[in-house]
């Protein structure tokens, strides 16, 4: 073996478990008024959606480090939907039997990379599938929560309120954008959703400190911190 591979992701389960990651799926645009505050036309269009490796996921009280390569880093707070059952061309009407959580959750962007690359029809993936971009509260699972199809959703910067929605707001409810991504992908246990942002994203800097929440769910807490830069990695490794 060349190397020892690297240690699968985890994140922590309401039961004590834990919950491993496999995938990392996100939905753009899928509130209204985001779609506007971005320039977009927020009618009911089919979705779209970009990856991200499953080891941008970390966990509540996390530090995150500000990106390389950026100037505008942004938070958006979403729901994430946690796959337990895996399926192809799933039908609306059972697709919520493929659930085995949710949770609260953030995409972390490095937003003038993203903007630069779709003014050049590119990829978004230098934008957004960015280390520690991920962040993750706690998995709650279905079976104790049931499957919230509505509730507030906040994102608080420094104690105050940036984002503020209610999940009855999606453009593409949960149940049709698990029935959309099968139709394209087998969708598979540990894979993770992110169900899209509300209007009122902005840029961080380091010392900020977030705090999203989602009614019936735990609060998802984390810290900006300073670059890391190639001489602290290499110091880290020895």
């Amino acid at each position: 073996m060349a190397f020892e591979p690297a240690p699968p992701t985890w994140v922590p389960a309401s039961n004590n478990d834990l919950f491993p990651v496999r995938r990392v799926f996100c939905i753009g645009r899928n509130y209204a008024e985001h779609a506007r505050e971005m320039g977009r036309d927020p009618d009911r269009e089919p979705p779209f959606f970009f990856t991200k490796w499953a080891e941008t996921v970390v966990p509540s009280q996390t530090v995150i480090a500000y990106p390389q390569g950026s100037d505008n880093f942004q938070y958006e707070a979403e729901l994430v939907v946690a796959i337990g059952i895996g399926g192809r061309n799933i039908p609306v009407a059972r697709a919520l039997e493929h659930v085995y959580g949710y949770a609260t959750g953030l995409d972390m962007t490095r937003r003038d990379l993203q903007l630069e690359a779709r003014k050049l029809g590119r990829p978004w993936d230098v934008g957004k599938n960015v280390e520690q971009s991920s962040p993750l509260g706690l998995v709650h699972r279905a079976a104790e929560l049931g499957h919230p199809a509505s509730g507030a959703i906040t994102l608080a910067v420094n104690g105050q309120i940036r984002q503020s929605s209610d999940l009855s707001e999606l453009i593409w409810p949960v149940p049709e954008i698990i029935a959309f991504l099968s139709n394209y992908y087998r969708l598979e246990a540990g894979d993770l959703i992110y169900t899209g942002t509300p209007a009122g994203v902005g840029p961080v800097v380091p010392g900020d400190a977030l705090v999203v929440r989602i009614e019936g769910l735990t609060d998802l807490q984390i810290a900006i911190g300073p670059p890391v830069n190639d001489e602290q990695c290499a110091s880290e490794r020895k």
